[in-house]
């Protein structure tokens, strides 16, 4: 919080997005506990639930119910902000998308690319100019290890979380020396709903049981931005697979995501695994 929050009384306000679940439930969560007021939006998912946990943690809470890859989803999320000043952006909504692209339907395809694209960078100028104007703030936005890899069979999506990793750098360094400053947080494998949402249940990486615990992964990066802190990626095993992509050819690393990405890698029982855990729907907080 800064100096002259504190001196007005006020909390600083944290938006956070995709914040129903996963990696963004967890982010919301840090930020309840750093002592911020809450804009929460999320396309799908009980924020209701969320909003009342918070607020019994006496946060003020706004949520948020919508579809961040259109104009009018980011219109309403603005709107909720009401024109506050917003210290802390936490732009995680994404989507993802698996099967060979040829087979895709172009409408998914978009949506995609709308969510973890454009409606990000969209929220991200119409907040980002407050902040510059302010001198302060501090913005995270949840890219992927994935981004640095030719994703066979997650075409769309790998590139997506390309664009945003190499964005989230030159954002950062045209906004040096402006008192804001930009954090790009690289998960790998992480156990929410993303895969099953995805089409993903079959396959190597969406069976594996050994994902990363979201709450884990939140962690990391919402201290490496308030470190203020370039790019985190989280977890021993992906910082070794971020460093090895640099120095793999990526027709190497393309057939290796095919082996993880591919439908029907997954084993007979890893699926059922992977279904029983996808159906089972943890409650929102501990």
């Amino acid at each position: 919080m800064s100096s002259d929050q504190e001196q007005a009384g006020s909390a600083a306000l944290a938006v956070v997005t995709g914040a129903s679940s996963g990696i963004g439930l967890e982010l919301a969560r840090l930020c309840a506990r750093h002592g911020c007021e809450l804009v929460l939006a999320a396309d799908q998912g009980d924020l209701d639930a969320v909003a009342r946990t918070l607020g019994l943690q006496g946060r003020q809470v706004r949520t948020v119910r919508a579809d961040l890859a259109t104009a009018a989803g980011v219109d309403q999320l603005i709107a909720a902000v009401a024109g506050r000043p917003v210290e802390y952006l936490l732009a995680n909504a994404g989507h993802g998308l698996g099967q060979a692209f040829l087979d895709q339907d172009f409408a998914a395809v978009r949506h995609v690319i709308d969510t973890n694209i454009t409606g990000t960078l969209d929220l991200i100028q119409r907040l980002g100019r407050g902040m510059r104007e302010r001198g302060r703030g501090r913005i995270l936005i949840t890219g992927s290890i994935a981004g640095l890899m030719p994703g066979s069979f997650q075409a769309v999506y790998n590139g997506s979380k390309a664009f945003i990793d190499s964005f989230s750098h030159a954002l950062r360094n045209e906004l040096a020396h402006s008192g804001v400053t930009v954090t790009v947080l690289m998960p790998g494998p992480t156990d929410t709903h993303f895969f099953a949402r995805a089409g993903l249940e079959d396959t190597n990486v969406g069976a594996d049981d050994d994902k990363a615990a979201p709450a884990d992964v939140a962690r990391a990066g919402f201290e490496a931005m308030l470190g203020g802190e370039a790019d985190v990626v989280a977890g021993w095993k992906n910082k070794l697979q971020a460093m090895l992509a640099h120095i793999t050819p990526d027709e190497l690393l393309a057939e290796r995501h095919r082996k993880m990405a591919e439908p029907g890698t997954a084993e007979p029982e890893q699926r059922k695994q992977a279904e029983r855990a996808d159906k089972a729907e943890p409650p929102p907080f501990d």
